[in-house]
């Protein structure tokens, strides 16, 4: 493993475990395979672990795994505090009692005001006294360093960034959002002060895996077997001002997978041409691309059941692959649930659109992705499925 510094030298593993993505069993998290990935993780030299308060059982899950096993001093923990919830101090530090609470610790050694888009939302912070409150934390042990998430645009990262004397940040950042949200320019400017990034949505929710096969044809041509993966996690790694990125990992084939890019890829090790097939691989991306949907489920759960960022995926799978089989596969994966989470569900609330951090049109996209997925022939033919399975 390979390590990059913080802001006062210590060492972060390039390579961090995001654990939004542990696999779930029946309502909850499937807490031995958690187990395993974690200390398979830890054993390769893994040290940052990122959850979040608003994150199903996860908190909860990292600190069972790590008191279990007698770990905690071996990793850092990164946990989030839903600042969009809170409207009073005394709010923010009962939250911050339960994180403790629930992961088991006496101190969270990376803290972050989770999911920042504006500045205005830090401003409101200030008046609830935040800055004294992270002072009072700071000084008892419990927080070792204050950072933030963000999804917004580069404009408001940039003034967020000089409201603080902050000692990290997390932006979401990939080769097809270079110059979106935070962008190269926010990565840069944390990097000139000397901030730390944490990146999150590296693949942008698997899209940078699931590569349309002309795409996949272009890869293969640079000759050196990257596959789609490798690619995107070796192009941030290139950059210097990258500390860590994040990955969702979930099986022990994708540990180890990723545990052997972070051992090699270092900043400039990538060459003209593997750049050069990363920007056509955009170009191609770009063209087919129906829906800006990461799957980060900050829309979810939808009051009605639909399951949305299901839906996207289906549909921009639609433009990626063939037609065909992507509607096969909607049919199969979700047509035939007990509960299929179509988008007709949908009742025009708009209460996703309030949390999505692309800021998409998901109401409007909803309809044109049933569209899509469910012309007649199939709407017919789940309703025949669900009938046959009763469902």
């Amino acid at each position: 493993m390979k390590y990059r510094l913080d802001r006062c030298g210590n060492p972060i593993s390039q390579l961090g475990y995001g654990c939004m993505r542990f696999t779930r069993k029946g309502s909850g998290i499937d807490y031995e395979k958690a187990e395993k990935e974690v200390l398979l993780a830890i054993e390769n030299g893994v040290n940052y672990f990122d959850t979040a308060y608003i994150y199903p059982g996860n908190e909860e899950c990292l600190g069972w795994i790590l008191e279990k096993n007698h770990c905690r001093d071996k990793v850092n923990i990164a946990t989030k505090l839903p600042q969009y919830f809170l409207r009073s101090s005394s709010a923010i530090d009962k939250t911050f009692q339960e994180e403790l609470s629930r992961l088991r610790t006496d101190h969270i050694d990376y803290y972050l005001m989770h999911m920042f888009t504006d500045c205005a939302e830090w401003e409101r912070l200030q008046k609830l006294g935040i800055e004294s409150w992270i002072a009072r934390q700071k000084a008892a042990g419990r927080i070792r360093y204050i950072g933030f998430s963000y999804h917004g645009d580069t404009e408001q990262f940039l003034k967020i960034l000089d409201a603080y004397d902050w000692d990290f940040c997390q932006i979401q950042y990939n080769y097809l959002d270079e110059h979106t949200q935070a962008g190269r320019a926010g990565l840069q400017a944390a990097a000139r002060k000397g901030i730390p990034v944490i990146i999150m949505e590296p693949l942008r929710g698997g899209k940078l895996v699931n590569l349309p096969q002309e795409a996949k044809q272009v890869l293969a041509s640079g000759g050196k077997g990257y596959t789609p993966a490798e690619l995107g996690l070796r192009w941030l790694w290139n950059q210097p001002e990258v500390t860590c990125v994040l990955s969702g990992m979930n099986s022990e084939e994708m540990l180890r997978e990723n545990i052997r890019i972070a051992s090699q890829a270092e900043p400039g090790h990538l060459t003209s041409e593997d750049m050069e097939i990363v920007a056509q691989i955009r170009q191609i991306i770009r063209r087919r691309e129906k829906v800006g949907c990461t799957g980060c489920r900050y829309c979810m759960p939808c009051p009605r059941g639909v399951d949305i960022p299901g839906n996207f995926h289906y549909y921009n799978l639609m433009y990626m692959e063939k037609k065909s089989s992507a509607r096969f596969e909607f049919a199969r994966n979700m047509g035939l649930r007990t509960e299929p989470g179509f988008a007709t569900q949908c009742v025009g609330c708009g209460l996703c659109e309030t949390h999505c951090p692309q800021h998409l049109p998901i109401r409007q996209k909803l309809k044109e992705a049933d569209r899509a997925l469910r012309p007649l022939p199939y709407r017919i033919g789940i309703q025949v499925a669900r009938k046959i399975t009763n469902r």
